[in-house]
């Protein structure tokens, strides 16, 4: 009988992460199961289990597992309807991608300030890439208990291990959990199951994502702003603030579809008429209600025209 080789990835004591923001990266080559959150209910238990509506790629400088690449990690940030996920490029060295995703989730400092992570801290012990699976083993028994973390939190936490590991392979594999060598039946007090899963992309999401420029980098006069979202009839609004947080520069971009996931958006921006200096790029969702409703889903980035 021929058995299907797995690979192990194991954190070692002393194993150097480095954890840091992937400047001028693009989107994932395929829509990657990254997708918006609507300003609906909260992931049921249900949901933890519901396959997303298309699978994820890996990252551009994709070479399978291999160290010193680019990875998305899911982070939490705030939006109208709730806690969704925002998406951030990190580039990890010293370890393999997998080990450094599932690290950047627990413990990783997110450089945009306004994300933050649902996690306690502390890192996997294992995280194993099998045919039909991620297997990550957690390193205390604590970690399959739900803790500090409410319900809804502690799903969403676990969506965010979820979509950052398959963003990281390509596949929308379902994610075991193990302690101590042995199947575990629940993670951060969610069922596992037969294996943890997507929940589809509008109700875990943030409906808009900047992926370009990215925090903190600096930008010439004219640049390209992209991301991902999912707004009323894919129209993107976006704007250029300056420190003192007036608009000086506005327009808009047209994403490639909406309602069902996040689709991509991608503009060229002229600020040749700006001074260079510190401004904050501002994308959000259209919002037909006029005000009336909860309000559009906006994401920010730092950046110096130069």
């Amino acid at each position: 009988m021929q058995h299907t080789p797995r690979r192990t990835v194991s954190v070692l004591t002393g194993a150097v992460l480095a954890l840091g923001l992937l400047a001028g990266c693009g989107d994932e080559s395929r829509d990657a199961g990254d997708r918006p959150s609507t300003p609906a209910s909260t992931p049921s238990a249900a949901d933890t289990t519901t396959d997303a509506t298309t699978e994820p790629t890996s990252g551009p400088t994709d070479d399978g597992m291999g160290e010193g690449a680019a990875v998305p990690v899911y982070y939490v940030g705030d939006t109208p309807g709730g806690d969704r996920l925002y998406r951030e490029f990190t580039r990890v060295t010293g370890v393999e991608r997998l080990v450094g995703a599932a690290a950047a989730v627990t413990q990783g400092d997110p450089v945009d300030p306004d994300y933050r992570t649902l996690w306690p801290g502390g890192r996997f012990t294992a995280v194993t890439l099998e045919a039909d699976a991620i297997v990550v083993e957690v390193p205390e028994e604590s970690w399959l208990e739900q803790g500090r973390l409410d319900r809804a939190q502690a799903k969403l936490a676990v969506q965010q291990l979820v979509y950052t590991l398959q963003g990281v392979v390509g596949k929308r594999l379902p994610v075991r959990v193990q302690y101590d060598g042995r199947p575990a039946s629940t993670l951060l007090g969610v069922t596992v199951g037969a294996g943890l899963k997507a929940t589809p992309e509008l109700e875990v999401l943030a409906f808009v994502n900047i992926t370009e420029p990215a925090e903190g980098t600096g930008v010439s006069d004219r640049f390209v702003a992209e991301g991902r979202a999912s707004s009323f009839e894919a129209t993107v609004i976006w704007e250029m603030q300056d420190s003192a947080g007036t608009v000086v520069l506005e327009g808009f971009a047209q994403a490639e579809g909406y309602m069902d996931k996040l689709y991509p958006w991608r503009t060229e921006v002229d600020a040749s008429s700006l001074p260079p200096g510190d401004y904050t790029f501002v994308a959000r969702t259209d919002d037909p209600s006029d005000g009336e409703g909860p309000g559009p889903t906006v994401d920010t980035k730092r950046i110096t025209v130069q």
